[in-house]
């Protein structure tokens, strides 16, 4: 039926595009005799038609999933003796992160068509994040404003490679407003799965949820900090995910969580606000989640060789989100997730490069 709507040259980019979402206009050109501008133009035209979603060639039948939030350039500085009011030697790296755009990445790389929603300066941290991310994921909807600076976090690391202390400079994310949702409405209507942070503002996250029960759309949230949990909406009702932490949750109900019962009572707080399922993460303490069918303890796998904890969260809720989308059993999200995350932090880096889904799946098999 798609075909009988596209002309003989618009079905040669279509052909292509499905070989590849992300092939550029100069490498369809070369591919197939045309100039860069009749590319353009038949790009175009199959969005017209709504054969294709987007200047990034998302195909109107691929599994699209959008993520809204954080991105931002991550830099880190590992110190051997942290000492508070003096100076301390110290090796840095940077690389691209922000918890919706690591996400994307782990999904772009884990076979999913990943489309990021979020807002950034024009400026040379922005360049480094489109560098990183243009590969495995839409940046189509990218707001960039001219005078703005592009979002970063700068993380202390001690020997061990746990967070000391960190800096966020996330301000430019409050440009993420319901005007620029409304804007990609489209890939909201279409989209599989859409996952957002709270880095969003919350007048944008209540759209979000309206959106989501319009289009019949899952949402999930992922809370990203203590100070950020009152962005959070009163009404949660029929969000399909919220992904948080013992410490965010504490913060949220205004309790002290201690004890098994205490973490299960959490739980049951959020799942009384309407939320179908609950991951609630305690570090390595294991998480507890909330679904349908009550709550199921899964403890953390056993991970001798730390390297950088930092966008761990990350890849535990990408992990258990890639498995819901494969239908795979609530067992098998959780223990995809848990992997992930002990997979990331064996790596320097924040995303790793060498994450496929056959990867992950071939760990899984191991997973004690």
């Amino acid at each position: 039926m798609r075909y009988e709507k596209m002309t003989d040259r618009e079905r040669q980019v279509y052909k292509e595009i499905t070989k590849n979402p992300y092939v550029s206009q100069q490498r369809l050109s070369e591919l197939l005799d045309l100039s860069r501008s009749t590319v353009a133009n038949l790009i175009s035209s199959l969005v017209q038609k709504n054969i294709l979603l987007g200047r990034a060639y998302v195909l109107n039948d691929s599994r699209q999933v959008v993520c809204i939030g954080g991105a931002n350039v991550d830099r880190k500085f590992y110190s051997r003796d942290l000492k508070l009011k003096t100076s301390n030697p110290s090796q840095s790296s940077y690389t691209a992160g922000g918890v919706a755009r690591n996400i994307a990445e782990n999904l772009g790389r884990l076979g999913l068509h990943s489309s990021l929603v979020t807002a950034a300066g024009r400026d040379a941290d922005w360049s480094i994040i489109e560098s990183a991310s243009s590969g495995v994921m839409n940046l189509d909807a990218v707001l960039q404003l001219p005078h703005a600076s592009t979002g970063t976090y700068t993380a202390i690391l001690d020997q061990e490679g746990d967070l000391f202390v960190a800096l966020a400079d996330m301000d430019v994310f409050e440009a993420i407003r319901p005007e620029l949702i409304l804007k990609n409405d489209r890939k909201l209507k279409h989209a599989e799965c859409v996952i957002a942070d709270l880095n969003c503002p919350k007048d944008s996250l209540e759209l979000l949820i309206r959106k989501s029960r319009a289009y019949n759309t899952p949402l999930a949230f992922v809370t990203v900090s203590v100070p950020k949990m009152s962005r959070l909406p009163e009404n949660l009702q029929g969000l399909t995910w919220l992904m948080t932490n013992v410490e965010e949750t504490e913060a949220y109900f205004g309790c002290a969580i201690e004890t098994r019962e205490d973490w299960e009572e959490a739980v049951l707080k959020w799942q009384r606000l309407g939320i179908e399922h609950v991951t609630m993460t305690s570090g390595d303490q294991g998480v507890l989640v909330g679904h349908p069918d009550g709550i199921t303890f899964f403890p953390s796998p056993v991970i001798e060789n730390i390297k950088d904890v930092t966008g761990a969260g990350d890849a535990f809720s990408s992990g258990v989100l890639y498995a819901w989308l494969e239908s795979s059993s609530l067992e098998e999200c959780i223990k995809a997730g848990l992997k992930n995350a002990s997979l990331c932090i064996q790596s320097n880096d924040t995303v790793r490069k060498d994450l496929t889904p056959q990867f992950l799946n071939e760990e899984m098999e191991e997973y004690i």
